[in-house]
């Protein structure tokens, strides 16, 4: 008699497989970071180091001003996700609330600018910023982040709205609100789960910035976003990877926290903050 696997242990085997593989990165960026120098270089690499190195998390905090480029990227990305939600709620609601002249022009021209690279902005906001002397300081990437942040958010955010009800809205203003007490009294609750969501979104992309920090900051190092002092980690005949990693996980340590802090709210749903 044929014997047949049971599906849920199928499954179980293909949720292990999947985690491990998308565990063994960050896995092997740890093992890189413990590893001594030397050992790095020996082939085959090894699964775990035989003396692997704990201080080199010390060592870099006292060796490299860590904690203030750790310090400058959340200061740049939770200014930049404030600036850019503030201008995506009103727009996305107005895109979805209100119907007028050129509305869908004005969307489509905001799904476009949603499609150019980012290495496209770099020349005119260059200038722009040069203009207004804020190259060097750490609006220059808040401002350039949030040219990114904008068309995505309006558009995640719009659709969000669109899945509310009217209803809702309306009633609180025969209640006697007005249409913005009703956007902030019963939309953004309910759209709680959209808000986080888009906000994590943003957080991540101005967290993970690279070019526009090269471009806009200095050579000054205090003003360094966590990207810029890794990059420099690197160097030009000989390069440290245990320093690299080292740094790069402490630098994933934010994002991980973010992610904890709104994994309550992304895993709500739009019904069931409607039906609270």
């Amino acid at each position: 008699m044929r014997r047949t696997i049971p599906q849920s242990v199928l499954l179980y085997v293909t949720v292990i497989l999947t985690c491990a593989l998308l565990l063994f990165p960050i896995y092997w960026m740890f093992v890189t970071a413990i590893s001594p120098s030397a050992q790095l270089r020996a082939f085959p690499p090894q699964i775990f180091p035989d003396a692997p190195q704990w201080q080199i998390f010390q060592q870099i905090l006292e060796t490299r001003p860590m904690l203030l480029w750790l310090s400058n990227s959340a200061l740049a990305a939770t200014a930049a996700v404030l600036l850019s939600m503030s201008v995506s709620v009103f727009a996305a609601y107005s895109l979805s609330r209100f119907r007028v002249r050129g509305g869908q022009t004005l969307g489509l021209f905001i799904l476009v600018s949603k499609m150019l690279p980012a290495t496209l902005l770099v020349i005119p906001l260059f200038a722009i910023f040069r203009e207004f002397r804020l190259i060097g300081s750490l609006w220059s990437i808040i401002l350039a982040h949030s040219t990114l942040i904008v068309p995505f958010s309006t558009w995640m955010l719009k659709g969000y709205f669109d899945s509310i009800p009217r209803e809702l809205e309306q009633a609180a203003m025969v209640d006697g609100c007005s249409q913005l007490g009703a956007l902030f009294k019963v939309i953004l609750p309910v759209a709680t789960p959209g808000l986080a969501a888009t906000a994590l979104y943003g957080f991540v992309l101005s967290w993970s910035d690279f070019i526009y920090a090269r471009t806009f900051l200095t050579v000054e190092q205090t003003k360094w976003t966590a990207n810029m002092g890794i990059a420099s980690l690197k160097g030009e005949f000989i390069t440290d990877w245990n320093e690299i990693m080292a740094a790069s996980l402490m630098a994933a340590i934010p994002i991980v926290i973010v992610y904890m802090v709104l994994e309550r709210y992304l895993v709500g749903g739009l019904t069931a903050g409607a039906e609270k």
